[in-house]
């Protein structure tokens, strides 16, 4: 089989969907059955120059973009079926953090070469975020490089209804969802910096390789919040962007963040604070809501089922700043740069 149809076939096989097809499965080159759609609103999809999706009336389409590298975000002991998962998780936490619906997914890969069953584990990860969000796989790329793994999602949102990072005011309290710092520890662990509790191990790690965009959170928070950033590269840097953009200043309350049972069986709390402030990889949500919105959004989030924690307040006086029961506190480190 030339190189070509070799491409083809790979994409017939493990990233063209068909009724009857469950996650993971694949397909012998003379299937007959039918493409399958998750969602109504493709009428193109994979197998074409390009995708064509409809859009509903009244709505605007949200776009994000995550690239993830061989070496530099995950190395070869890494489940290609969590890496399937994160692929989709990172780039949905993005629309999330927008307040936006994911709805439709791009994916370009390179691969050193072709291994049947790491396709097969990665496409079982991929498909079963996909299909939990209600998205769809609806073109990409792929040629032979070094393993990089790039996915484009899109989103809806309805008109004048998006999140930012700019908008935070003075007096407005900030928020994060979820616990804090579980990512970075389990990477620690494994990059054999720190001793772990074995009974917290794999907690920990599914935190790492699995984790849950926020999206359902961030399409309630259209109404109530005045700015929002997903926390993937660390709560002190993500929430200086929501800072610059809107031209205000922070205090936040150590004692305040959240951690999560695992992770206070490991580490003190004065000990955690530079992992949770610094450590990057939550995939949790930071926002501001004016206080007369905290009663209501409390309110929204336990109907919800989802955990939110109140952190700090936003201040005129522009940078952030650390406190530790009303004394200021120097923490060093920083979080994760890209280059």
């Amino acid at each position: 089989m030339d190189s070509q149809r070799r491409e083809f076939a790979i994409i017939a096989d493990y990233f063209q969907r068909r009724a009857g097809q469950s996650t993971g499965s694949t397909l012998s080159e003379n299937s007959k059955s039918s493409f399958r759609r998750q969602r109504n609103d493709v009428l193109i999809g994979i197998g074409d120059d390009a995708a064509v999706v409809t859009p509903p009336p009244e709505s605007r389409i949200a776009v994000t973009t995550d690239t993830m590298v061989s070496g530099v975000h995950f190395d070869e002991h890494t489940s290609p079926r969590a890496l399937g998962h994160k692929l989709v998780a990172v780039n949905l936490s993005d629309l999330a953090a927008m307040g936006a619906e994911p709805a439709w997914v791009s994916l370009a890969c390179s691969l050193p070469e072709v291994d049947e069953d790491w396709l097969k584990e990665f496409t079982a990860g991929l498909f079963a975020a996909l299909d939990y969000y209600h998205c769809e796989l609806i073109g990409g790329d792929m040629t032979r490089g070094p393993l990089t793994l790039t996915l484009t999602a899109q989103g809806i949102l309805p008109l004048e209804r998006c999140l930012q990072r700019r908008g935070a005011q003075p007096g407005d309290r900030i928020f994060v969802s979820g616990t804090l710092g579980d990512a970075a520890l389990a990477l620690a662990g494994l990059q054999g910096k720190l001793e772990l509790r074995d009974a917290t191990i794999d907690e920990l790690q599914k935190r790492l390789f699995y984790p849950t965009p926020r999206v359902a959170l961030g399409q309630l928070l259209r109404n109530q919040a005045t700015s929002a950033i997903d926390l993937s590269d660390g709560l002190a840097g993500d929430l200086k962007h929501i800072l610059r953009a809107s031209e205000v200043g922070a205090r936040v309350n150590l004692e305040a963040l959240p951690a999560s049972l695992a992770f206070r069986a490991n580490l003190e709390p004065q000990a955690g604070w530079p992992l949770q402030l610094n450590g990057g990889d939550d995939y949790e949500l930071c926002f501001t809501v004016p206080e007369s919105r905290v009663g209501l959004l409390e309110s929204l989030v336990r109907q919800a089922g989802v955990a939110v924690s109140c952190i700090g307040t936003i201040e005129a006086q522009q940078g952030l700043r650390f406190f530790h029961q009303n004394k200021e506190v120097q923490i060093t480190g920083s979080s994760y740069s890209h280059f």
